[in-house]
C-alpha cells in the first residue's frame, strides 16, 4: 500500500505516526511538502532534535503535488491548512485517489460538489476525519439518545475552550493556521468536532444565532470566543442547543450535558467520564473510561478508513456528511457578522438523514 502525506504538521506527524504503529513498513510513505520546514515532534508535542521527518519515518518527499500524484499512491491524506483542503483532495481525486481529509472539509463551499462528483464517480473512499465520533463518552450519550433514555429533551450545552498558545508550544501561535482567517483559522473553523457530533446527536437545526469575535488580547485577525444558539427539533417540538468555543479557557474545558424530562448526561473529556442522571429510577450511574487516551480516538479512526479501503465498511463521515458541520460553521459566521438569526435553508436540512 503506498499513501501520499499533504502536509506533515501536527496532525500528519500523529497520522504518519499511527499509520506506522499499524502497518510497520508494509506501507509506503510519500509526502507532499510546500514548505518543509516543520520539527519533528514527538507525542507529547516536544520537539525532536538533529532528526528529520524523512530518516524518522522513512518518507519519500516531494514538493510539487503532481510529481507526488505521479507515484501513483493509493491513498491521499489532506492534512495541510484548511484553506487549501479543497485544491489538494480535487487534484487527489482527480488522480484517482482515495481521500483522508482532515476536519473541516474546507473552508467554504467552493468546490465541493466538483469533489463529491468525481468521488462518486470514481467510486472512492472518502472519510473526513471527525475523531470524536469514536469517543466512548460520546457513543454512550448517542446510545441514551437512541433509545430515548432522557425523555423529551428540553436543552444541550456543549463548551470546548483551550488557550491556544499551549496548542503547540513549539510553535508561535500568531503564525499557526488556527490564528490566521487567510489559512482558514478561527473557532468557527477550527474547532468543529462540537458542531459535527451536535449534528450527530441532535440532527440538523432549523436557525443559529451567533454572538462572540476577537474578545481578547491575543494577536490573531479571527474570532477566538463564540457562543452559537441552536434552534433543534425533538419528537415533541424544539429545544435549544447551545455550544461555546473559545481559544482562552485555562485550564481547558471540553464538556456535552443533554437535559431531558426523564434524565440528565454529562459528559467531560478532561475526567474521562459520563454520569447520566436517571429521574424514574433516581439513581446515578458513572462510567468512568480508564485508560483512555486521546490518541486512542485517532487510532480508531484510521482502522475505520483502512477498513473502508478494504471494502469491510462505509465511512461513517463521508463528504456529504461532513458538509453539513461545514454549512454549520458558515452558517455561524454569517450570523456572527451581521448579529442576526440565520435559518437553514430547507435543502439542508432535508438533503441528510435525521441523526435519530
Amino acid at each position: 500500500m503506498k499513501v501520499l502525506f499533504a502536509g506533515l504538521g501536527s496532525i500528519g506527524q500523529r497520522h504518519v505516526r499511527n499509520l506506522r504503529a499499524l502497518m510497520g513498513e508494509h506501507v509506503e510513505i510519500l509526502a507532499y511538502r510546500a514548505n518543509g520546514d516543520s520539527p519533528v515532534l514527538n507525542a507529547d508535542m516536544t520537539v525532536k532534535h538533529g532528526v528529520t521527518l524523512e530518516s524518522t519515518y522513512n518518507i519519500r518527499s516531494f514538493s510539487n503535488l503532481d510529481d507526488a500524484l505521479g507515484q501513483k499512491p493509493d491513498a491521499v491524506f489532506v492534512t495541510n491548512p484548511n484553506s487549501v483542503h479543497l485544491p489538494v483532495a480535487l487534484a487527489a481525486a482527480k488522480a484517482g485517489c482515495h481521500l483522508f481529509i482532515e476536519k473541516p472539509l474546507a473552508d467554504s463551499l467552493d468546490g465541493v460538489e466538483e469533489l463529491i462528483d468525481i468521488v462518486e464517480h470514481k467510486s472512492l473512499v472518502a472519510f473526513v476525519a471527525y475523531q470524536f465520533r469514536f469517543h466512548p463518552g460520546l457513543r454512550w450519550i448517542k446510545n441514551l439518545l437512541e433509545e430515548r433514555r432522557l425523555g423529551t429533551l428540553a436543552a444541550a450545552h456543549i463548551v470546548n475552550g483551550e488557550y491556544l498558545p499551549d496548542w503547540h508550544p513549539y510553535e508561535d501561535y500568531r503564525q499557526s493556521h488556527a490564528a490566521r482567517r487567510a489559512l482558514g483559522g478561527g473557532a468557527l473553523r477550527i474547532q468543529t468536532h462540537e458542531f459535527d457530533y451536535a449534528l450527530w446527536l441532535f440532527g440538523m437545526p432549523r436557525r443559529l444565532y451567533a454572538v462572540g469575535g476577537h474578545l481578547s488580547g491575543l494577536e490573531l485577525d479571527v474570532e477566538d470566543s463564540v457562543s452559537v444558539l441552536l434552534s433543534c427539533e425533538d419528537r415533541r417540538g424544539v429545544f435549544p442547543v447551545h455550544i461555546h468555543l473559545d481559544y482562552l479557557q485555562r485550564p481547558p474545558q471540553r464538556v456535552c450535558e443533554v437535559i431531558g424530562d426523564a434524565g440528565k448526561v454529562h459528559y467531560d473529556f478532561y475526567s474521562n467520564q459520563v454520569v447520566f442522571h436517571d429521574v424514574k429510577s433516581r439513581t446515578t450511574q458513572q462510567v468512568q473510561f480508564r485508560g483512555f487516551e486521546r490518541n486512542q480516538m485517532f487510532v480508531d479512526e484510521l482502522r475505520h478508513f483502512l477498513a473502508c479501503l478494504r471494502g469491510e465498511a462505509q465511512p461513517l463521515v463521508d463528504l456529504r456528511e461532513s458538509v453539513r458541520s461545514l454549512q454549520f460553521s458558515l452558517l455561524a459566521d454569517e450570523s456572527l457578522r451581521a448579529g442576526t438569526a440565520v435559518a437553514f435553508a430547507p435543502d439542508q436540512r432535508t438533503t441528510l438523514t435525521d441523526s435519530h
